[in-house]
């Protein structure tokens, strides 16, 4: 199998597995109501979606690391792994508690598939080319949120709820494959200081707090000594994971972050912007369905205009942003937009015609893309090359936080009123844990109606306190600090536009923003500017082609026109340039550079050089040899094809 094909299909295999990880997000919040019915437990419904999210956040960054130390392929083998049989255990599961379970077990695989994949492409892309590779990724991210809920939906109308986790298996298994078969990792291990008891802390303290938010109030009293142990001990173990981090050599979330006020100032945002993302596409669809009488896959219909909007802001705010190099104002009116249609959400009642539903859905999400592109950005333009990777990772991972943290408290809100309206409203015995939509539609006409008002009025005062809570968010970005954005600013792309994990390498950070603009250029233009800059007299064609016979070791013409195939002429035509220019020269067929030519090259070369350290300005190169190393690469990689005019 030739080089490039190899490199394709390890890349086909790659986007398969971001895209089960992703896609389990959001692909059950459809399937919640009908999971609910079979299983039982309504109270218990937001840990179906917490228990992955939490488990995924927490083990991303230790993934990256492991990879570093044993190598990328064995880890992102066994993370596969465990993300199989996490997958294959959701779909056996019997109860309700089993499925939160395991619904952990598949996280723990899926934060090694988020991560794990990125940091693979670096292993199997030439620099240049890795910035349009990784924004596959970005689009991935960017399709998964949009159609998760409507697959999930599909799913369950048509084959089974658990066919949401079978499907993985088949897809996930050739993938694996692929990866065994194909991909050949390099050698070189880097050694780190793994934060294991930090990882464990964090996971302890956020299980504990998000315990004591979702049981309180349902299965436990508030004042029950049990939960308030649950409380006692998340926050014991939240400020031992701050004097963990203090220590760590290699912390997952160094507090000295925290002493820069824009990583303060979008770590909240985001903690906010990822609650409001969740538990609405965690909670609509249980209005949707249950109150409004729509099928799983209508439902999924319904959260696609919401998703859509998210889709389209991000993305335009990425590029108005790179253009005019101003971002506070897109939080503030994000945030705006969202405070504004939460409290509309709020308002929804069993009678709310569903276009209007839509609507305020529509406003959620454009106003969620608004935010969502800023904060990754502002946070990596305001560090130190020494924090960045750590940084744009930290910064997603409060937005993960913030999901698995909300979503249990709106199912302890929602959980504590359905049971409270249902009192209220419905005379008689109405079973509250396991109740599916074809359960509601089939009460008598005075008993559904009933139930459907109280369970509308139960998800008013989930969206309420989601308004206020955004409402916060809003008068915080008000004190988003805006600095000059740095060049590399404006590589950002979809990938950035949906926040996706990363891993907290700053080189691999820096890479993909230098070699995203790199892959941008015109390179017709990019030849000529940099020839007159450097005082060469030679057209882009011949700049090319002087840089392809220096790197190359005996190349012959032959071979440079068999090469390039149709454009063999072109190569013909310049090579007679260059040597009637005496910068090219040959024996036995054999091409080498002449002196003069040399030198050609190398003020090229250093011109070059310096074009992309302006890109990096702010970033120090000089003082970073993997940077001077990423400068020379991409720098040298220029020449790997023929520039056509424009």
């Amino acid at each position: 199998m030739r080089s490039a094909e190899r490199v394709r299909l390890i890349f086909g295999a790659l986007l398969l597995v971001l895209l089960l990880a992703s896609l389990d997000q959001t692909i059950v919040s459809t399937a919640l109501p009908t999971i609910v019915g079979e299983l039982g437990g309504i109270e218990h419904l937001s840990w179906v979606v917490t228990a992955y999210l939490l488990a995924a956040t927490v083990s991303g960054p230790v993934y990256g690391k492991l990879g570093d130390l044993y190598g990328r392929k064995i880890v992102l083998q066994c993370a596969i792994a465990i993300f199989l049989v996490g997958s294959a255990l959701c779909g056996l599961s019997q109860d309700m508690w089993e499925l939160i379970a395991f619904r952990a077990v598949q996280g723990l695989g899926a934060g090694g598939l988020i991560v794990t994949t990125m940091a693979v492409v670096g292993d199997i892309i030439p620099p240049r080319d890795r910035g349009r590779y990784q924004g596959f990724f970005g689009a991935v991210f960017g399709v998964s949120t949009v159609i998760g809920p409507l697959l999930g939906g599909f799913f369950v109308d048509h084959l089974s709820w658990r066919w949401i986790f079978y499907v993985n298996l088949p897809i996930g298994a050739a993938a694996l494959g692929v990866i065994a078969v194909a991909f050949h990792p390099r050698a070189a291990h880097v050694r780190h200081a793994i934060d294991y008891l930090g990882a464990v802390l964090l996971a302890g303290s956020l299980s504990g707090i998000v315990l004591f938010t979702s049981l309180g109030g349902t299965t436990f009293d508030w004042d029950d000594p049990r939960l308030l142990a649950m409380l006692g001990g998340g926050l014991v173990m939240l400020v031992a994971f701050v004097l963990v981090e203090h220590r760590a050599a290699e912390p997952i979330l160094p507090l000295e972050l925290f002493r820069n006020r824009i990583f303060t100032v979008t770590s909240a945002i985001g903690f906010i912007v990822g609650l409001a993302l969740f538990g609405a596409v965690t909670f609509l669809p249980l209005y949707l369905q249950v109150v409004k009488g729509q099928s799983p896959t209508g439902s999924g219909l319904q959260l696609t205009p919401m998703m859509a909007g998210l889709l389209v802001t991000s993305i335009v705010s990425g590029h108005l942003i790179s253009r005019y190099g101003r971002y506070k104002l897109f939080p503030i009116a994000g945030t705006a937009l969202m405070t504004v249609a939460l409290f509309l959400l709020a308002s929804l009642e069993a009678g709310t015609p569903v276009w209007r539903t839509s609507a305020y859905m529509v406003v959620l999400g454009l106003g969620l893309g608004m935010v969502m592109q800023v904060l990754v950005l502002a946070v990596q333009n305001s560090v130190d090359y020494e924090h960045l990777g750590v940084a744009t990772s930290g910064s997603t991972l409060f937005r993960q936080v913030g999901g698995s943290i909300g979503v249990s408290l709106f199912g302890a809100i929602f959980a504590n009123r359905l049971a409270a309206e249902l009192g209220a409203r419905v005379t008689g015995e109405v079973p509250v844990g396991g109740v599916t939509p074809g359960f509601v539609e089939g009460l008598p006409p005075d008993v559904h109606d009933a139930y459907v008002d109280a369970f509308a009025a139960a998800l008013g005062p989930v969206f309420a306190v989601a308004a206020v809570i955004s409402a916060l968010a809003f008068a915080l970005t008000w004190l988003l600090q805006e600095i000059p954005l740095r060049k590399t600013a404006s590589a950002d792309g979809l990938g950035e536009s949906f926040a996706s994990p990363r891993d907290d390498s700053s080189f691999r950070e820096l890479e993909r923003s230098l070699s995203s603009l790199a892959r941008r250029e015109n390179r017709w233009e990019a030849y000529e500017q940099f020839a007159l800059r450097a005082g060469i007299e030679l057209g882009p064609r011949e700049l090319w082609l002087l840089s392809r016979v220096d790197e190359r070791e005996a190349v012959t013409e032959w071979e440079l026109r068999h090469e390039f195939g149709e454009d063999a002429d072109l190569v013909s035509s310049t090579l007679t340039a260059l040597r009637d220019r005496s910068l090219v020269a040959g024996s036995d067929g054999v091409l080498r550079l002449t002196t003069e030519g040399s030198q050609v090259r190398e003020r090229a070369h250093a011109t070059r050089c310096r074009d992309l350290e302006e890109l990096l300005d702010g970033w120090e190169p000089d003082r970073h040899v993997a940077i001077r190393t990423l400068v020379e690469e991409l720098a040298g990689s220029f020449a790997r094809e023929l520039p056509q005019p424009a």
